[in-house]
């Protein structure tokens, strides 16, 4: 059986991030899901597709190191900038959306400072992909 399909304004989530994120895709496919733009693995663009989670963190962001290193070890969150340059993980393993397959919820991404990024709501309720 198939996982929901991720459609634009599906609701991302950071491990290391304060708040929930949309997802933005562009509608350059051309391929809608009930209504909107299908997701792809690749549309994992920082700051295009994959929108700042508020205040990051993670240790291994140099911002959030700099300003902890600056309150004595304190850890001091900083405003979230994605850095997912990998495309996502876990998409669709048959269906496919202008040649790259689709994107799924339980499909994670990696940003640079060691957070994980999950789909919390994929944004289609009626359509799987396989």
């Amino acid at each position: 059986m198939g996982r929901p399909a991720a459609v634009s304004t599906a609701m991302l989530q950071c491990s290391m991030g304060l708040s929930p994120a949309p997802l933005n895709v562009l509608p350059v496919s051309r391929v809608l899901v009930e209504g909107r733009p299908a997701a792809t693995v690749t549309d994992s663009v920082p700051l295009v597709n994959i929108l700042p989670f508020g205040m990051c963190s993670s240790p291994s962001n140099p911002m959030v190191a700099a300003a902890t290193a600056a309150a004595l070890g304190v850890l001091t969150p900083m405003p979230c900038v994605p850095a997912t340059g990998t495309p996502w993980t876990g998409g669709a393993a048959a269906t496919t959306v202008a040649g790259s397959p689709a994107l799924t919820a339980g499909a994670t991404c990696a940003c640079a400072y060691g957070g994980v990024v999950q789909i919390l709501n994929p944004g289609a309720v009626r359509t799987t992909e396989a």
